[in-house]
Order: C-alpha cells, then structure tokens, then sequence
C-alpha cells in the first residue's frame, strides 16, 4: 500500500486514496505521447533538444499532438522550455521533478520488452 502523511504522520493510504492518486497521474501522464516523450527528454538530458528533432525522432507524433503534450508537460513542471534568439529554436528539456518518473518509464520498458519476449515465444510454439 501506500503512504500518506499528514500532520508530519505517516500512515498506509486507504484503497479509495491509492485509486485517487493513481488517477491524478494517469491524469498527468496518461495518453499514448507523454510518457514516450519523457523517455526520449531522458535519454537525451545532455543534447539541445529542439521541437523538430522531437518530432523527427519520435516516430508517428504529429506536430499539433507533440505541441500540446509539451503544453501539457510544462504546465505540469515535468519539462522546460527554452527558446534561443539566433536562429529562433525552442529547446526543450526534463525537470528534476520529471526525472522522478524515470522509475516508471523504466519498468514500462521492462514490462514491454518482457511482453514482446514471451510473445514471440507463444507464436513460435
């Protein structure tokens, strides 16, 4: 279960609290493009990510869609946005705050590449 602190305590959240918070970051993160974009922004925190890259390198996004999910991340402080003078280019990066759902993207990875194994296995037998 999870935690909850209130008034400096800690205790287990109730199962309506878990579902409720499970909501918000479904809220937050949810969607086919979000947490893919995250992923990229992650590995990549050291290059000058500009919108068009973005949209080049993630294969299928088109660029109304990828403007309003970084819309989206910005506002919720997982992405930052900087804009250069010459040439005018808009690059973009992860927070620190959106650093924290790496540990989710990671296990999505896992998960899919262990789906994709036992796939392939199920449709060779």
């Amino acid at each position: 279960m999870g935690k909850v602190i209130e008034e400096n305590t800690v205790r287990e959240a109730s199962c309506g609290e878990e579902l409720r918070a499970m909501r918000d970051a479904l809220d937050i993160l949810g969607g086919k493009w979000k947490l893919m974009i995250l992923r990229y922004l992650t590995n990549r925190e050291k290059q000058d990510i500009h919108f068009k890259k973005m949209q080049r390198e993630i294969l299928g996004i088109s660029a109304k869609v990828l403007t309003k999910e970084l819309r989206d991340l910005e506002q919720n402080l997982l992405v930052s946005r900087q804009a250069s003078e010459e040439p005018v280019r808009v690059f973009y990066k992860i927070t620190n705050y959106g650093k924290s759902v790496v540990p989710v993207t990671e296990s999505l990875v896992d998960w899919g590449l262990e789906y994709r194994e036992k796939i392939k296995q199920e449709h060779s037998i």
